[in-house]
C-alpha cells in the first residue's frame, strides 16, 4: 500500500449515490473504509428547503459522528432551485432576484455546514449568460458573493469555489482573478477537480495541485481525457495518478479528496469499492 495514498482522507460524493437512501449511502462509505463524504444539498438526500430543516441537519450530523464521517458541503445539485434549468439560476444572471436566489441558497449551505461541523463549502461561478460581457459577468459574480463571504466570516466556515470548465471560473488563473477583485478574502479558497485540472489545465494535475496549495480546502477526483469533460471512472481516462496523490500528501494537504462521478449512480456501490481500493492502492492502474 502506498503510504501517502494512505494518508489521504478519502470521501465520496453522494451526487454518485442518488439512488441510496442517504443513511444507506453513509453507512456504505463507513463501511467500505472512507473517512467522510461530500454532501450535495439535494431533495433526495438533505434538501435545503424542506421542512424541519434544522432537526433533519441535527440528526445527520450525529449520524454522521457516529460513523466517524466526515463532511464537506457541496452546492452542484442539478435542479435544486429550478426544476427547469440545470445549475439554475446562477450568480451570474442578468435578472437581480434570480442571482440572489442563487446567493440565498449558499448562504443557507454555509449554515448547513456550520451545523454539520463541516470543513468546507463548495461552490461555482455559473456558466456567463449569452450577450454578457466578461467584465459585467465578473461584476456580477463579487457582488454576489459578497453576502456569501460574510455569513462564511462568521461562521468560520471556509469557502471552496471551483474552476469549473466552460463557466466564467473555469481555471486557476480565473480563481485568482476573483480572489483580486475581491480584495483576496482569507475565507475564499479553492475546490481543485482534477479531472478538470486533466481536461484544461496547462499543467499536469500534480503541478496544479502544488500551484494550489496555499489556497487549497476541497479536492474532487475521478479520471478524465484532455479536452473532453467527462468525468469517469478511474482507469478510464488518462490521469496518471499516483504523481498526483503523492502532490496531495507531498502539500500537508488533509482535508477531503472527494470521488466525483455524477453520472455514474446506477452503479454508485460498486463505483464507491473500487474507488477506494484504487485510490488506497497509490493509484496504480
Amino acid at each position: 500500500m502506498n503510504a501517502s495514498a494512505y494518508r489521504l482522507r478519502l470521501g465520496y460524493g453522494t451526487n454518485g449515490l442518488t439512488d441510496l437512501r442517504l443513511d444507506d449511502a453513509l453507512a456504505l462509505l463507513a463501511d467500505l473504509g472512507y473517512d467522510g463524504v461530500g454532501l450535495t444539498l439535494d431533495h433526495m438526500h438533505l434538501d435545503p428547503f424542506a421542512p424541519h430543516l434544522a432537526a433533519r441537519t441535527a440528526r445527520i450530523a450525529h449520524r454522521l459522528a457516529d460513523l466517524g464521517l466526515e463532511v464537506t458541503v457541496e452546492t452542484g445539485a442539478r435542479y435544486v432551485l429550478d426544476p427547469r434549468r440545470k445549475h439554475g439560476p446562477t450568480l451570474l444572471d442578468a435578472d437581480e432576484d434570480a442571482r440572489a436566489a442563487r446567493t440565498a441558497l449558499l448562504v443557507r449551505a454555509v449554515r448547513i455546514a456550520a451545523d454539520l461541523g463541516a470543513h468546507a463549502v463548495h461552490l461555482f461561478s455559473g456558466v456567463t449568460p449569452p450577450g454578457t460581457g466578461a467584465d459585467t459577468a465578473w461584476k456580477r459574480l463579487a457582488a454576489s458573493l459578497g453576502p456569501v463571504l460574510d455569513a462564511a466570516e462568521a461562521a468560520g466556515m471556509p469557502l471552496a469555489i471551483e474552476p469549473e470548465p466552460g463557466h466564467l471560473l473555469g481555471t486557476l488563473a480565473d480563481f485568482h482573478h476573483l480572489r483580486g477583485l475581491l480584495g483576496s478574502p482569507g475565507v475564499l479558497g479553492l475546490t481543485l477537480d482534477l479531472g478538470h485540472c486533466q481536461c484544461l489545465e496547462p499543467e499536469p494535475p500534480a503541478d496544479c495541485v502544488r500551484a494550489a496549495a496555499p489556497w487549497l480546502r476541497h479536492v474532487q477526483i475521478e479520471d478524465m481525457r484532455r479536452g473532453v469533460h467527462e468525468h469517469l471512472p478511474f482507469g478510464d481516462g488518462e490521469i496518471d495518478f499516483p504523481p498526483v496523490l503523492e502532490a496531495l500528501d507531498e502539500i500537508g494537504y488533509r482535508g477531503l479528496t472527494v470521488v466525483e462521478l455524477p453520472r455514474h449512480s446506477h452503479a454508485g456501490p460498486e463505483l464507491a469499492a473500487r474507488s477506494v481500493r484504487f485510490l488506497r492502492n497509490g493509484g496504480k492502474r
